[in-house]
């Protein structure tokens, strides 16, 4: 066998630029609004997961498992996005789009029909888990506008 050039391997994960960014978004998850984004995150998620429970969604058994499922999802990703903000900053886009998701299953899973309540309850809380995912998912830009200070 000829010998072959070796190469150095790059962990692209220990690049300055990429450390700076991680701890940029730490620091803004660390700071007072960025707790409470996530708490709000965490808490609606929760809800979600016990939502058929609360409002007695127990005729629709698709809708029951989807929140639960969807419910779990968010308590995981708003505690990663808590406690490790520049590792899981990246899965903060997921948020709005389980928010939007929802907010529409009523109408898209079947059986088709739910009551009011139901429609009621998907909607608020799908617009709450939205909103919270917005605002998780431009935690770090925060900082960045304010020249890499968050408050």
């Amino acid at each position: 066998m000829a010998d072959q050039p070796t190469r150095a391997t790059y962990d692209i994960g220990q690049h300055p630029d990429i450390a700076a960014l991680r701890a940029r978004y730490d620091m803004a998850a660390q700071q007072p609004t960025g707790q409470s984004v996530s708490g709000v995150a965490f808490l609606s998620g929760l809800y979600l997961a016990i939502s058929p429970w609360v409002v007695g969604i127990f005729g629709h058994t698709t809708l029951a498992i989807n929140n639960l499922i969807t419910g779990i999802a968010v308590v995981l990703l708003a505690a990663g996005i808590a406690s490790a903000n520049g590792r899981f900053h990246s899965l903060a886009w997921t948020l709005p789009i389980i928010g939007v998701w929802t907010i529409i299953t009523p109408w898209v899973l079947p059986p088709h029909g739910a009551g009011a309540s139901t429609i009621i309850n998907q909607i608020i809380t799908g617009a709450v888990i939205l909103l919270a995912g917005l605002a998780c998912a431009s935690l770090g830009m925060m900082a960045k506008r304010r020249g890499g200070r968050p408050r």
